[in-house]
């Protein structure tokens, strides 16, 4: 890395890129340059601390946040992927301290559901409450996502629902390794407890990596994190990153106390915080804060920027959707002599919540939205 790719990093950037011994934290805001710097640190760690690229791991959420990474960074790294894709690799590697062959197959979700109804119908449940395999599949995924065995899950259990939610885990469980087969929950959660089991393998995956680097650490669950403290191993090189701001997947298990447990868990730890915004105007970044701040959950980065230029923020509370999607397409129709229609964008939370902008849209544009609703909206 020569001068000049430093000198596209603001000192922040910089400081995080750089520190490459023992464990950080970098608390990355949305678009303050996240993607650039776990990049550049990755070749900071190729180039000037000479660690080998087959010794380094980056942990991604996504396959294609994966691939983003591999074009950029542009070296064959020892794994760029996600947790389960590595959890897969291991396991097939180490099956036996799992008690699995090494040719397991892993089931998807339809095959765990199918599996689960074929259990019911010889356990069926103690009362009439409805209860479908894809409910007790949620359950038992959050269970595993939490490290709780089936006995675990017992201990729990305080009524006759959680009982035979218990229950059926265990069964299902049972008859997974009795058909050699994993769930893609199994791909984090056995490799978790092998380590917690086997302490040979513990050290094992501790020494597999120099460096360990977790993209949106804020999505991780409780197994996935513990996943990245085992192979960081004694050496504890390990990087993540993440916004909990922007945390989304709760409803699957992603735990902000993570950020507590990296704390606890590693000593001397750096936390670096990217606050300088390159995609938004400081009126944008000021109404997010003042809305972020307010939940006391997780640290809140105060992001500023230089383009301090921008429209203000108008928030126009309504008494009723129709209002809503009016509002709108009367606000669109006040700016069509300096705007195209392409120039607008609508955004809702959830698609059900289209019908009636669609319904006005069509009622005041019908043959432009005949044409062009999906490029519209």
């Amino acid at each position: 890395m020569d001068k000049d790719v430093f000198a596209q990093l603001n000192p922040n950037q910089r400081a995080a890129v750089t520190h490459a011994h023992g464990p950080s934290i970098i608390l990355a805001g949305a678009g303050s340059g996240k993607t650039r710097v776990l990049t550049y640190k990755v070749l900071y760690l190729i180039e000037h601390e000479h660690i080998d690229p087959s010794r380094i791991a980056m942990m991604t959420f996504t396959n294609k946040a994966a691939q983003e990474m591999k074009v950029r960074v542009q070296r064959e790294l020892g794994f760029t992927g996600t947790f389960h894709s590595l959890g897969a690799k291991l396991l097939r590697h180490y099956a036996k301290y799992a008690g699995l062959d090494f040719n397991f197959v892993i089931y998807d979700e339809e095959d765990a559901e199918s599996l689960i109804k074929q259990i019911m119908k010889t356990n069926p449940p103690p009362t009439l409450r409805k209860i479908t395999p894809k409910s007790v599949k949620y359950r038992i995924s959050g269970a595993k996502d939490n490290l709780l065995s089936p006995a675990q899950l017992r201990t729990f259990a305080d009524d006759e629902y959680s009982l035979y939610m218990a229950q059926l885990y265990g069964e299902y469980q049972r008859r997974l390794e009795k058909n050699n087969a994993v769930d893609f929950d199994d791909l984090i959660f056995k490799i978790v407890k092998m380590c917690e089991e086997h302490e040979h393998m513990r050290i094992k995956y501790g020494e597999m990596f120099d460096y360990i680097l977790v993209d949106e650490f804020q999505d991780t669950n409780a197994g996935q994190y513990a996943m990245a403290k085992y192979l960081a191993g004694d050496k504890t090189n390990i990087t993540v990153v993440g916004d909990f701001a922007q945390s989304i997947y709760s409803w699957r298990g992603a735990d902000i106390r993570n950020l507590e447990r990296f704390q606890k868990d590693f000593t001397n730890v750096q936390t670096f915080h990217l606050e300088q915004n390159y995609r938004s105007t400081q009126n944008v970044l000021n109404f997010a804060y003042d809305i972020i701040v307010e939940n006391g959950t997780h640290p809140v980065l105060k992001l500023f920027t230089d383009n301090i230029e921008g429209e203000e923020v108008v928030v126009m509370q309504l008494m009723n959707e129709e209002q809503e999607a009016v509002y709108i397409a009367e606000e669109v129709k006040k700016r069509l002599h300096k705007h195209t229609y392409d120039d607008f964008a609508v955004l809702y939370r959830m698609n059900a919540q289209s019908r009636v902008i669609e319904e006005v849209f069509f009622a005041l544009w019908y043959s432009l939205c005949l044409n062009r609703w999906y490029t519209l909206l």
